[in-house]
């Protein structure tokens, strides 16, 4: 009989058990080897290109600075003179206005009390010949306040017919004095134009002939140290009889400021 030269694998001739081959586990890790890269294969970063920088903004221009002088002493001086000046005004004012409010200053008044007609003919039949007598009454109302009457003027009218004038000598009032002034005015030759001239014929014969009074004063009030002045203007119309001995029979009279 035929020996078969083939053996099984897991068989032996001395009919012992082959060798298992070692198991690899889960936990076994794996290494890959990698042909090594030539270093002419590697792969470089490429570089982003920058914008260029900006350029530095170009240098401001020099300035040629001016050799400084020394200010004039006049320039001070009038600086100085302007500054108290400014406040002497503003303190002026601040004190013209306290006294307004807590004193109240009135203005003085004038107006005709008395008159009288000592002759009246028209020479003529356009001028005028007359004599007059007039009581002027001046007074001062403030209890606190002086007041001086300055460049005292007054005007004898006929309609709008300057028939004389007077002027006055300067007097001061105290506070709540009054002064009574006899003022003569005569009319020598005036001319009236013929309408004006028959009015006052016209008048004579009613025995009520109407005159008009205006004056004007440059008064000066005084407050302690404070002075201030101003222009009083008085308006009086009266109506007197005729001549020969005409007198006052009524009088309407206002003052006022400017």
């Amino acid at each position: 009989m035929k020996t078969n030269k083939y053996t099984h694998p897991f068989t032996s001739s001395s009919n012992t058990p082959p060798k298992m081959p070692p198991l690899t586990t889960p936990t076994s890790t794996f290494q890959l080897h990698h042909p090594p890269i030539q270093p002419s294969k590697q792969m470089k970063p490429k570089l982003l290109a920058l914008p260029p920088p900006p350029a530095p903004p170009p240098p401001p221009p020099l300035k040629l600075l001016r050799p400084t002088r020394k200010t004039n002493p006049l320039v001070w001086c009038g600086a100085f003179a302007c500054i108290i000046f400014s406040l002497l005004l503003i303190l002026s004012g601040v004190a013209i206005i306290i006294i307004f409010v807590v004193i109240k200053p009135r203005i003085p008044s004038s107006d005709v009390t008395g008159a009288s007609l000592n002759g009246l003919y028209i020479d003529s039949p356009e001028y005028l010949n007359a004599d007059f007598t007039l009581l002027a009454n001046f007074s001062n109302p403030n209890r606190r306040i002086d007041v001086r009457f300055e460049h005292l003027s007054i005007d004898l009218y006929f309609y709008d017919s300057l028939i004389s004038a007077r002027a006055l000598s300067p007097f001061t009032l105290r506070g709540g004095e009054g002064r009574l002034e006899t003022v003569h005015m005569v009319a020598s030759e005036v001319y009236l134009s013929p309408e004006i001239a028959m009015e006052l014929r016209r008048q004579v014969g009613t025995n009520r002939v109407v005159y008009g009074v205006r004056g004007a004063f440059r008064v000066k009030a005084s407050i302690g140290l404070m002075r201030f002045s101003y222009w009083l203007y008085s308006r009086c119309q009266i109506e007197m009889t005729g001549p020969p001995t005409g007198v006052l029979v009524a009088r309407r009279c206002k003052t006022r400021r400017s």
